[in-house]
């Protein structure tokens, strides 16, 4: 698997299709553990926090999930780059875990979100089997808690967990429970929330414009303006300075 350096994260050069043949290779290995859906905000993040890009850069996979990191690898000579959105990727591997019979499990997200996630995958996937959903409360759990989490994941039978807890807190949770928990876990950020009907997806022309930042800065300012002011302009910045001193 091909992984290219945009700044100082690992991001693969993958497609829909190679990002479920890997999963299931995984399975078959009970080589569980994570993979991380990137974008701009979790580039960053990874050039600001040494022991962040660690935990990135050690994942199985890191798929390029913002568009511009796909224009990145095309920039950087990978003409082949293909963009693997995390929304896509979720309803992907839920048909394909359907079709091959592995139960999945949720972690993350608020009541609401993750009800209306699972009524979402009930109309669009019945014979899909969620064995497990959990929205945890929005703090560090005691460590009872969290060995209560792990029992109760394990015990369910579930072989992929869908981690909806944010960047960059559901990597760090991801990493610190690998070896603990026997699923493939994959951060899937505001997926709940999309498909469980409490956020809404950018439109399609912003997706494919590589704007779909602008949509979501425009239905959370007060949480996201912060992140976008701080993470975008220097990501060009230090992209740029990457593409012209390689």
């Amino acid at each position: 698997m091909n992984k290219i350096k945009i700044l100082k994260a690992n991001i693969d050069l993958i497609d829909h299709r190679s990002v479920l043949d890997s999963i299931l290779n995984l399975l078959r290995n009970k080589n569980y553990g994570y993979i991380c859906v990137a974008n701009v905000h979790m580039c960053m993040e990874v050039f600001d926090d040494n022991h962040y890009a660690e935990i990135i850069n050690k994942a199985e996979m890191a798929v390029p999930d913002g568009r511009p990191l796909v224009w990145a690898q095309k920039l950087l000579g990978y003409n082949n780059a293909h963009q693997v959105r995390g929304s896509d990727l979720t309803l992907n591997i839920c048909k394909e875990a359907e079709k091959k019979n592995i139960p999945i499990g949720l972690y993350g997200g608020s009541d609401k979100a993750i009800d209306g996630f699972q009524n979402f995958l009930k109309n669009r996937y019945p014979n899909l089997k969620v064995a497990y959903a959990l929205s945890p409360p929005f703090r560090k759990l005691s460590q009872n808690e969290d060995a209560n989490v792990i029992n109760d994941i394990n015990d369910s039978g579930a072989r992929i967990l869908f981690v909806g807890l944010g960047c960059p807190k559901q990597e760090f949770w991801m990493a610190e429970h690998k070896g603990k928990i026997n699923c493939i876990m994959i951060g899937i950020g505001a997926a709940f929330d999309f498909f469980g009907g409490t956020k809404k997806q950018a439109p399609i022309i912003m997706q494919q414009t590589g704007t779909e930042w602008l949509s979501r800065l425009a239905s959370e300012p007060r949480r996201l303006w912060k992140r976008y002011l701080k993470h975008n302009p220097r990501f060009v910045y230090y992209f740029l300075k990457q593409l012209f001193t390689q």
